[in-house]
């Protein structure tokens, strides 16, 4: 049987203040998608809402701007993809293996408090299906608790970005949480790298977690080895 990946997108296209732009960071979906798609995965993009995903502006430039992220941008099909992503309520989580956020500070809004996102989220996890995110897609793990009323992430060792990459990237001042923080108040025990911006991917059981956009695809490849 073919495994099939739920990618969660973004649908929030700025910050707080409407002149600081967000959105998806593009590289994490393509970079996580090429991993998926080699190992002959069929993938579906959803987003909180359904429709369209803005994209990150910093996503978009140097060295940010890879050539997997490119090569997306130049094929009307895939851009299509992120016009006419799925709404939760559409989406049957038994269709699905794993489910695998992205991020982009976008995320920190609109993937927390999505009750269909963490109902398809509890599902795939408690019948032993893959939970992965990557960089801020781990604020959509967030708010979510089990069946039993315990959060998802509640000692559980996992990672995401770090709040000293945040003032690093100089949006501390932005962004609307310390989701590093939010994570270990809800029981995570959260992990990162000795240095910012390398890859670092954390697995626990059917949890996989990478810590920023560099992490991508080292995620995604763990994500694939616990499905073949």
């Amino acid at each position: 049987m073919t495994k099939r990946i739920l990618n969660v997108v973004t649908n929030v296209g700025h910050y707080d203040d409407p002149s600081h732009k967000t959105g998806l960071w593009l590289s994490e979906l393509t970079h996580s998608w090429e991993v998926f798609d080699s190992n002959g995965f069929e993938q579906t993009l959803v987003s909180p809402q359904g429709g369209a995903v803005p994209l990150e502006p910093r996503s978009l430039k140097f060295p940010n701007y890879d050539k997997t992220a490119k090569a997306w941008r130049s094929d009307p099909t895939r851009m299509a993809l992120l016009e006419a992503t799925e709404s939760p309520d559409l989406v049957d989580a038994a269709d699905y293996d794993a489910i695998f956020f992205t991020g982009g500070h976008a995320v920190m809004y609109d993937f927390p408090d999505s009750e269909g996102l963490q109902r398809i989220t509890r599902e795939i996890f408690e019948r032993g299906g893959i939970v992965a995110s990557v960089c801020h897609g781990y604020c959509g793990l967030l708010e979510t608790k089990l069946s039993n009323g315990n959060y998802l992430i509640a000692g559980r060792r996992l990672t995401g970005f770090a709040w000293f990459e945040e003032k690093l990237a100089r949006v501390d001042k932005l962004v609307p949480y310390n989701a590093e923080e939010r994570a270990k108040e809800r029981g995570a025990l959260y992990e990162k790298a000795t240095l910012p911006f390398v890859s670092y991917a954390v697995v626990d059981g059917n949890l996989v977690t990478g810590q920023n956009p560099g992490s991508a695809k080292e995620t995604a490849k763990k994500v694939a080895n616990l499905l073949l």
